[in-house]
């Protein structure tokens, strides 16, 4: 292992967790958004929209995210619609991310007891109150071990953005070894860096899950 090396190439990893973590940030909010939006349109199936959100996550959850990146990278271009690599990873983490969300927290709205939602329109919210103050809070915290595990995921899969030259981690990791033929500091580097950013994200989640289970159950 040559150390010297290492810490000469250090920068570079760091430039690549910032562009990861950036992948990693747009691709997660945009897929909760996405998820929510087809979570609630599934769950209370709303007429002409249920069709669309089903064909949307059997598409997404049924193929390969390096093959969706390639169609917006290379396949778009073919007609006239030409995207950066970072842009394309960002829609193809949201579009693969988004599926796997709307069924997470399509679990959460339905796991919410029919006793709630009576109790808040018995006091006089509204539908759409009772949905916002009582229902999405609920369910949100129901489907979090399973939100942060999509996150965990969707932070892993931004290695495949590498495909389309954006210098995230694994690019810069190839690069390296193709050039210098250093595997063995590049892996881990490579392995250092996601730890770095996985760890964190890891214990949060954890922190979340008991702080859930302590509201709900008084522990």
């Amino acid at each position: 292992m040559n150390w010297d090396y290492i810490i000469n190439v250090f920068p570079r990893f760091v430039d690549a967790t910032l562009m990861t973590l950036a992948l990693s940030f747009w691709g997660i909010l945009l897929s909760l958004i996405i998820g929510t939006i087809c979570a609630v349109i599934s769950t209370y199936q709303v007429k002409s929209l249920s069709w669309l959100v089903k064909s949307y996550i059997e598409l997404s959850r049924n193929t390969p995210l390096l093959i969706q990146v390639f169609f917006l990278y290379f396949g778009l271009s073919k007609v006239g619609i030409k995207l950066d690599g970072f842009t394309c990873g960002v829609i193809g983490l949201a579009f693969l991310g988004g599926s796997y969300m709307a069924e997470a927290i399509r679990g959460g709205l339905e796991a919410v007891s029919k006793g709630q939602i009576e109790s808040a329109l018995s006091i006089g919210l509204t539908p759409f109150q009772a949905f916002r103050y009582v229902i999405l809070p609920q369910a949100f915290a129901i489907s979090i071990p399973a939100i942060g595990a999509n996150c965990l995921f969707l932070m892993k899969e931004t290695s495949v953005i590498s495909a389309v030259a954006v210098a995230e981690l694994m690019f810069i990791a190839k690069e390296i070894i193709g050039m210098d033929y250093k595997t063995n500091e590049s892996l881990f580097l490579l392995v250092v860096f996601y730890l770095i950013i996985l760890l964190p994200m890891s214990i949060l989640i954890r922190y979340l899950e008991k702080r859930t289970r302590r509201a709900k159950y008084g522990a």
